[in-house]
């Protein structure tokens, strides 16, 4: 398929300039995709982001630099870090020792390998969707700042979930919820390094919000929509790697860079029969 041709290529791109100083954005013609759709099917086809993996690349090579006799400092710059303290913090974050330790006789260290990307035929489950066609409108909730660094988003979302049913913010908004119901909404993701926002909200709220809260517009787009059925936040997760992994690349749609919805409906969020909807908006 043409698209795991281009992110194969793009991966070679990124392998074959390891030590310069790479933009994503060219990356992601190699791709055949605009930086935004490459960087969002790369996080969640691999559970890294494209800068995760540039790093760890970079230091797996820097360990076999520093273990073949080259001076630690001409590896740092190799690997395009500003000064030897700062490569030797990031060493040590990922292998557990220092540069200078990992030349002695047994170390461990560890090694990230060269990712590619291939088709897996699995069938076992459907993926029903339908295509919508949404105007503008505004949503009120409550925001947080979300990492995508080594997974951790599929952490957060859930961790901020609770927070506000502790105290009391989703009970809040459940009260005022419209014909949507609960909404989790993915935003801004072309706004931070590895990181979103993530709001949990619910449609045009007409009183005065207390603090803490924010009002937003979602834009006007053609979503996708897929079911999901079962216990949260596993069976949302599921389907959402599945929408990337799967029913994008076979379909030729790509990301439309707007929010991505998550849609709550009442009901058991811990029964196997709980359903609610993923909304992903796209573009030919």
């Amino acid at each position: 398929m043409d698209w795991l041709d281009a992110m194969n290529k793009a991966v070679e791109y990124l392998e074959a300039n390891i030590t310069e100083r790479l933009d994503i954005g060219e990356v992601a013609k190699i791709a055949l995709s605009s930086t935004f759709h490459f960087q969002r099917m790369y996080h969640m086809l691999t559970g890294v982001t494209v800068a995760e993996y540039i790093r760890r690349r970079r230091l797996t090579l820097a360990a076999q630099d520093i273990i073949a006799g080259e001076k630690i400092i001409n590896v740092a710059y190799k690997y395009g870090y500003e000064t030897p303290e700062a490569f030797t913090k990031a060493f040590k974050k990922m292998h557990g020792v220092s540069p200078t330790a990992a030349r002695e006789p047994g170390v461990h260290l560890k090694a990230y390998p060269k990712l590619s990307f291939h088709i897996s035929i699995k069938g076992e489950k459907d993926m029903n969707y339908k295509i919508v066609e949404k105007e503008s409108f505004k949503v009120a909730g409550k925001q947080t700042r979300i990492t995508m660094v080594d997974g951790e988003n599929f952490k957060q979302v859930p961790k901020f979930w609770e927070d506000c049913m502790k105290d009391g913010s989703y009970q809040w908004l459940a009260s005022k919820a419209g014909k949507l119901g609960v909404l989790g909404i993915c935003k801004d993701f072309g706004l931070y390094k590895d990181e979103f926002n993530y709001m949990i909200a619910v449609e045009d709220i007409k009183d005065t919000l207390p603090e803490g809260y924010i009002l937003e517009t979602i834009p006007s787009a053609t979503w996708a929509v897929f079911e999901s059925v079962g216990a949260l936040p596993e069976a949302i997760q599921d389907v959402t790697r599945r929408i990337f992994a799967e029913w994008l690349p076979s379909t030729g749609y790509e990301h439309a860079c707007a929010p991505e919805l998550e849609v709550y409906y009442e009901g058991d969020t811990s029964s196997p029969d709980y359903r609610c909807e993923v909304w992903i908006p796209i573009k030919k």
